[in-house]
């Protein structure tokens, strides 16, 4: 496959193979390639998008777990969201694109 120029990175790692492994361990992995990353504003944009999607569902499993039976039973759909998105944009990072969720992908643009 033969993908777009997406620029030079600080770390030597091809863009979009970073751009998929800011999402391999959730907000962990995007928080340590936007501590990294100085220079590719492509993969600042999938680390903060990271940071940002995969921070908000871990807060929402842990605050629904406080919540008995209503919270409790929505802790397994937000895990299904959460593989589906880790899924969707891990091959939309490795394919050299952008997939700008909303609210995430706006703050990630201005962030990158």
């Amino acid at each position: 496959m033969e993908t777009k120029d997406l620029g030079k990175t600080s770390t030597g790692i091809q863009p979009n193979v970073a751009a998929l492994l800011c999402y391999l361990f959730g907000w962990i992995t995007g928080l340590i390639f936007y501590l990294i990353e100085k220079d590719n504003k492509f993969v600042r944009f999938h680390a903060f998008q990271s940071i940002v999607v995969f921070g908000a569902l871990t807060v929402l499993s842990i605050l629904l777990g406080f919540v008995p039976a209503i919270g409790w039973s929505l802790i397994p759909v937000v895990y299904v969201v959460q593989l589906i998105l880790w899924i969707v944009l891990m091959i939309k990072g490795y394919q050299g694109e952008k997939l700008k969720l909303p609210i995430a992908g706006d703050m990630a643009e201005k962030n990158a």
